[in-house]
């Protein structure tokens, strides 16, 4: 630390830079972040990863949807990335907590719909899904991807995280439950090269993201490029 006459002492140093800090409104967490925080905080590490991920693929688009956008933990990260995010879930109050919690976000929108049974009314150059294709019903998981497929033109990208179907055994009871549509690597680069015509392939464990032994990953990412028509 310099002892010019002229420094500042520490504590005005302090006082100077934590300022701004404690004049900034507080951000409520969304309910499923919340329950990660008390019961599993490591788990927010692992998550947060996964959108930094995306943000750093899809830097610099002009218009992106994340399809299950959830209670919105990843949304900071990937609009600071991009010109506009549309995000879209099947839950009214996941969108309306969104929209009241994250209202310093403006470059995001947020649309109600069902990719089960509907195609958004959007056009976008990316899409990206993170946690969400393991919950879907593989009965509706092709309609869900044409309706996905149809906001992206010939060029577009489909960014997909999702949990390794050789890593379920080692998921919590809730995640056991919930997640019925498993896939592995290999079923994850099948499904999408149906539907684009490049697929890139990148593991994943805990916050690490590589190239290593797929039946070895915990997760498992698809970057898929050029839409089949």
């Amino acid at each position: 630390m310099s002892n010019s006459p002229t420094a500042k002492p520490v504590a005005d140093l302090y006082r100077e830079t934590v300022e701004p800090f404690f004049d900034t409104p507080e951000i409520q967490l969304g309910p499923w972040t919340s329950y990660s925080v008390i019961h599993d905080p490591k788990h927010v590490a692992f998550v947060l990863a996964r959108y930094k991920f995306v943000a750093k693929m899809l830097q610099g688009r002009e218009q992106v949807m994340e399809i299950g956008s959830g209670d919105g933990i990843g949304l900071s990260l990937v609009a600071q990335s991009v010109k506009h995010v549309h995000a879209i879930d099947w839950d009214r109050r996941l969108l309306d907590g969104n929209a009241r919690r994250l209202a310093h976000l403006k470059n995001v929108s947020y649309h109600l719909a069902d990719l089960n049974t509907e195609s958004p009314n959007l056009k976008v150059e990316a899409a990206y899904w993170v946690d969400v294709l393991e919950h879907l019903d593989s009965a509706t998981e092709s309609t869900v991807l044409d309706n996905i497929v149809r906001c992206l033109p010939d060029d577009g990208v489909l960014l997909t995280g999702t949990p390794n179907k050789a890593a379920h055994q080692y998921a919590s009871p809730q995640s056991q439950a919930l997640h019925i549509n498993q896939k592995s690597m290999e079923d994850l680069r099948t499904l999408m090269e149906r539907y684009f015509r490049n697929v890139f392939m990148f593991g994943m464990n805990d916050e690490v993201l590589h190239t290593g032994y797929a039946p070895m990953c915990h997760y498992i990412w698809s970057l898929a490029v050029g839409v089949r028509r």
